[in-house]
């Protein structure tokens, strides 16, 4: 295929497609990235959050059914906000 390219200079309307091409190429690479890091960040988010209520549940035994509460809605939060960032970047990718 690239011994095609070499060998015959591309008329106006190829580099338009191979243009075009790239750009939704790259859009779609940067709303996976944009996506992987909205996962990462709620990954790093749900470990603090689960990390703080074992140490809390630690210092007062007596609140445990409080923080574990607490800490199931914060993380279903963080989860909320994940989705959301994903559905953007899908969109931004499908557009």
């Amino acid at each position: 295929m690239f011994d095609l390219l070499l060998q015959e200079p591309l008329t106006e309307e190829a580099l338009k497609q191979a243009v075009t091409l790239a750009q939704a190429a790259n859009d779609h690479g940067v709303a996976a990235i944009g996506a992987g890091l909205a996962v990462i960040g709620a990954g790093i988010g749900i470990g603090l959050i689960g990390g703080k209520a074992g140490e809390a549940i630690a210092r007062q035994p007596e609140s445990t059914a409080d923080i574990k509460s607490n800490a199931i809605v914060l993380a279903a939060l963080v989860e909320g906000a994940t989705f959301f960032a994903i559905v953007v970047g899908l969109l931004f990718a499908l557009k």
